[in-house]
């Protein structure tokens, strides 16, 4: 029998009625109702009920057909819903609130706002301007777009008398090619424009053919997503998305120059060495200042230039199906920590889409992994999880996409440097700490109530704190290369063996000023350009060395010699600097590596000329330092008519396909240039 009964209707109404038809207000919170409990027979009665409150329940839908033609607000906040299609059904809604839906996104935010004309707020925020922008700029130029792609690709292919089974083809082939290859505004918007995109598309096939192409929204066929564009500007995005969501504010500052950058190596620069050899730049790669954010200040404060920014890593696509090329599955929007807080930032639109904080918290690391998790009725879906640490040793756990911390691992009683996801095993998080040890977890997957249970796999002792990590390409469940303060290691980190904690396996030597070669030294930069060549940076100032895993660990042998001479291929000329802790990064797809230095630039070197040879088991070591490609210099930025001075940048990421460079800074800004 249902929960809800004329009698329950009557008495929960605001105020107390003796007819269901004279009901305004209702309130119906924190009864366990489920979406069977909600009979359409029983609320057709309500003609005049205007105020419905279904908080604190237990709904995963909405029936179809509640048929409620006045209702003006509607609160559903706590329950389990997956969907808000249904809501279509109350179009005089004025004021709609959903927070705490954990499964809602901000797609969803925008599907209601096309789907109800007269909605003025939700979830307590005015989305007027927007909305208006979602109805018709949004339609728009998606219509547009839709009908550009039908008349290039698909038009033609219908003779002038067609049959029902042409039709049926062609109407399938259109539908499954306009959704992949129709792209607009932000990667975090994706669902909502494949919708869109769907139902414009059926709308003009309908329109031009007079077929009633109607589908079940829930047997919507999942397309893979292609690359990202957006035709609207930067401002009018940021104007656009900022109206939605639980965005904390931030700042934007300003810079007073905003020319393309065309600097190659030298050009400004007195160091003789960047000067010479600059032919053997690949290219000179136009790039340009997008963005300069301060979006990681203590308290929102506007004159916060002190908070240090550590590390920014790029979010994955979901709905990629089994692709795995980086290119295919990049996305523009990007995780970026320091201080008390993290940021989700879109690239293109320089708008912060969302901010964590923890107000006794530092945090120096971020990574991303993606999870499948039930989510109801046995039903398994993917969700990107963040997972950010710092100097308390502990890791947070966000779902993203609900806004959600759902869980922390204690990992380690001192800070932690860096963190990093297997890329074969989705909940295997390798966490790096000043306790001179790394660990292993195996964090679980959460289950529709958010439960989970982390367990520690591995711990791998090292003689000093660990700074940076990169799982080796080849074989990534069996060994793990670490950058120390005290040189560069290697562990074995296969499961099948029994011992839990473990010594490194090898420390690798590189040569010291003086010619000779050492293992002490502290390495603050790590990564792989490749399956094969790791580029790492170390303490000897104006030096970037590129090695030969495979050959170097080849030597190593079935002995028990732990020390192990690196065979380096070439070195990258980089700043003369004795400053610590200027990390870098590469971009395997482009054969790029970025490093940032002292005075605010950033160093880029395409190393696609050499890496063919490098492969060569013969290869030979580069005689001369290999120069940077191109040298970006830091703009003239002014904060109350000052000129910002002694920037360090601390990391420089690029997305995978080169698209976005994401410059953190020593000054509380983050820069995001954009390849022209």
């Amino acid at each position: 029998m249902s929960k809800i009964t004329t009698e329950l209707l009557l008495e929960r109404a605001v105020p107390r009625s003796t007819r269901l038809r004279k009901i305004e207000t209702l309130n119906l919170s924190k009864l366990q109702l489920k979406t069977g409990d909600l009979d359409p027979r029983l609320f057709s009665r309500l003609r005049h009920l205007q105020k419905l409150d279904l908080s604190d329940n237990l709904l995963d839908k909405f029936p179809n057909s509640l048929t409620l033609p006045d209702l003006r607000v509607l609160n559903c906040n706590n329950n389990k819903l997956q969907d808000v299609t249904a809501l279509k059904q109350f179009p005089l809604l004025e004021e709609l609130t959903y927070e705490n839906n954990v499964y809602l996104t901000l797609n969803d935010d925008y599907k209601v706002m096309f789907l109800l004309q007269n909605l003025r707020l939700l979830n307590g925020k005015d989305i007027t301007k927007l909305a208006n922008h979602v109805r018709r700029v949004n339609s728009r130029k998606l219509t547009s777009k839709v009908t550009a792609h039908w008349e290039k690709f698909f038009r033609d292919q219908l003779p002038e008398k067609y049959t029902a089974e042409q039709v049926k083809s062609i109407k399938k082939k259109f539908l499954k090619s306009v959704q992949t290859n129709v792209v607009y505004g932000p990667s975090s918007l994706s669902e909502f424009t494949r919708w869109r995109v769907k139902m414009i598309a059926e709308e003009l096939l309908a329109c031009s053919l007079g077929l009633d192409l109607s589908t079940d929204p829930e047997s919507e066929e999942m397309v893979d997503e292609t690359e990202e564009e957006s035709t609207e500007s930067p401002r009018e995005a940021a104007e656009d998305v900022d109206q939605v969501g639980d965005f904390s504010s931030y700042v934007t500052v300003t810079p007073s120059k905003r020319k393309r950058n065309h600097s190659k190596p030298g050009s400004g620069n007195k160091r003789s060495k960047t000067q010479a050899n600059t032919e053997e730049a690949a290219e000179d790669v136009s790039a340009e200042p997008l963005h300069f954010l301060q979006c990681h200040s203590k308290g929102n404060s506007r004159e916060d230039f002190k908070t240090q920014l550590w590390s920014c890593v790029f979010e994955p696509l979901l709905d990629c199906g089994a692709r795995k090329d980086p290119i295919m599955s990049s996305s523009r929007t990007v995780a970026t920590c320091g201080g008390e807080s993290v940021c989700l930032i879109d690239c293109e639109t320089g708008t912060v889409l969302k901010k964590y904080k923890v107000a006794t918290e530092e945090f120096f690391s971020v990574a991303w992994t993606t999870l499948t998790m039930v989510i109801s009725d046995s039903r398994k879906k993917s969700h990107n999880i963040l997972a950010a640490a710092g100097r308390r040793g502990i890791v947070k756990l966000i779902h993203v996409a609900a806004d959600f911390c759902y869980g922390e691992i204690k990992a380690h009683k001192k800070p932690i440097a860096t963190v990093c996801f297997s890329p074969t095993r989705e909940t295997h998080l390798f966490t790096a700490s000043y306790d001179k040890r790394i660990a292993l977890w195996d964090i679980g997957i959460p289950d529709c109530d958010y439960n989970f249970k982390a367990s520690q796999l591995l711990v791998l002792e090292a003689l000093s704190i660990p700074l940076r990590m990169a799982l080796v390409p080849t074989c990534p469940d069996q060994y793990l290369l670490a950058g120390c303060e005290g040189g560069c290691f290697a562990w074995n980190i296969k499961l099948d063996k029994e011992q839990k904690s473990r010594p490194f396996e090898a420390i690798f030597q590189f040569p010291d000023e003086d010619g000779g070669m050492t293992t002490s030294h502290r390495v603050d930069g790590l990564a792989f350009l490749n399956d094969d060549v790791v580029v790492s940076k170390s303490s000897k100032p104006g030096c970037i060395y590129l090695w030969s895993w495979s050959r170097s660990f080849d030597t190593k042998g079935k002995g028990c010699q732990r020390t192990i001479s690196a065979v380096i291929l070439a070195e990258l000329e980089w700043s003369p600097t004795d400053l610590s802790y200027l990390t870098l990064s590469t971009c395997p797809a482009k054969d790029y590596v970025f490093c940032g230095d002292e005075k605010g630039s950033v160093w880029m070197y395409n190393l696609s000329n050499y890496t063919t040879a490098w492969t060569s088991a013969k290869g030979k070591r580069s005689d001369r330092r290999i120069p940077p490609t191109q040298i970006l210099k830091w703009p003239e930025l002014r904060e109350n008519g000052e000129q910002l001075t002694e920037v360090l940048i601390n990391n420089v990421v690029s997305d995978p396909t080169f698209t976005f460079l994401v410059v953190l800074t020593s000054v509380n800004i983050t820069a995001i240039w954009k390849k022209s």
